[in-house]
């Protein structure tokens, strides 16, 4: 009697879903032989074709559609057995996450302990990119949670909301004091990486109330901009959180021109179709970390 293999069915949901085998295997961390295999395995069961793949694509046939309705059942399946009846301690599995840097510097070490007390045989993998590459990875299924400049608008993504950084303006604690603050920006501004929403706000307000004869040096590094700081060799409006011990040491201090940028506001993001338990579940914990986080220094 022919069995459904649970993993054959996860790879035939990732190539409907993404359009194809190079992209499932992308996501799935496999090559594309072995997800080409699992198809051929998958259709060798129910003993017919499940994609027409004439013209070089991937559309499903009549059978592959009747298919898909059940595999998704059992994908929901999987995820409430995950969710209700497996022990912590008990799940074994991987976890893609990929965040900006900004909680890297924060907050993101209070979330990997508090994951690897709860799911001790849990495997974290992390990425650190800029909000952008982490949108479309996720989107792309390359990653399972996402704690990005967001929300994303997407069907396919759920964002759970996280506290806001605010944003200070930052001078060398070397630059001489100046009657009128906005002086310092003869400086180059140093600035969060050019494919951001945070540099596309702040180069919008300098050009307006500056002028467009202030430089913006981007970087996507925020240690790089506070060290330059340091050095007086550039100004920056940079997450009040990060700055303390920059302030603590007496390197840096802060200046006011008068207005400082928009808060920057972070969510947790998820796929929910296919929604995946363990993504949900640390996507709250990093809810409440986060929380933690900003109630200890509020």
């Amino acid at each position: 009697m022919a069995r459904l293999n649970l993993e054959h069915l996860r790879s035939f949901l990732a190539v409907t879903r993404l359009g194809g085998v190079r992209k499932a295997a992308t996501a799935m961390h496999l090559t594309q032989p072995a997800v080409t295999a699992r198809i051929k395995a998958l259709e060798d069961t129910v003993g017919a074709a499940l994609f027409d793949r004439e013209g070089g694509g991937m559309r499903l046939t009549k059978r592959g559609e009747l298919l898909l309705s059940y595999a998704e059942k059992f994908e929901h399946l999987s995820e409430m057995v995950t969710r209700d009846v497996i022990s912590p301690e008990s799940l074994e599995g991987r976890l893609r996450l990929g965040v900006s840097e900004t909680i890297a510097q924060c907050w993101l070490p209070d979330l990997i302990a508090l994951c690897h007390a709860r799911y001790p045989n849990l495997d974290i993998e992390f990425d650190v990119d800029i909000s952008l590459n982490l949108r479309d990875a996720l989107i792309a299924e390359e990653l399972d949670l996402a704690i990005l400049l967001g929300p994303i608008s997407d069907y396919s993504v759920d964002n759970l909301d996280l506290p806001g950084f605010a944003l200070e303006w930052y001078v060398s604690a070397e630059a001489p004091e100046l009657a009128d603050p906005s002086g310092h920006f003869a400086k180059p501004v140093l600035t969060y990486a050019r494919q951001t929403r945070p540099y596309r706000e702040l180069r919008s307000t300098l050009f307006e109330r500056v002028g467009p004869d202030v430089r913006l040096f981007p970087s996507s590094s925020l240690l790089a901009c506070f060290r330059l700081v340091e050095a007086n060799l550039g100004v920056a409006a940079l997450p009040a959180d990060l700055a303390r011990p920059y302030l603590a040491a007496g390197t840096i201090r802060r200046f006011d021109p008068g207005w400082v940028p928009q808060p920057l506001f972070f969510t947790a993001s998820f796929r929910a179709n296919p929604r995946n338990q363990m993504a949900e579940t640390v996507a709250q914990m990093a809810q409440s970390v986060a929380f933690d986080y900003a109630n200890k220094f509020s």
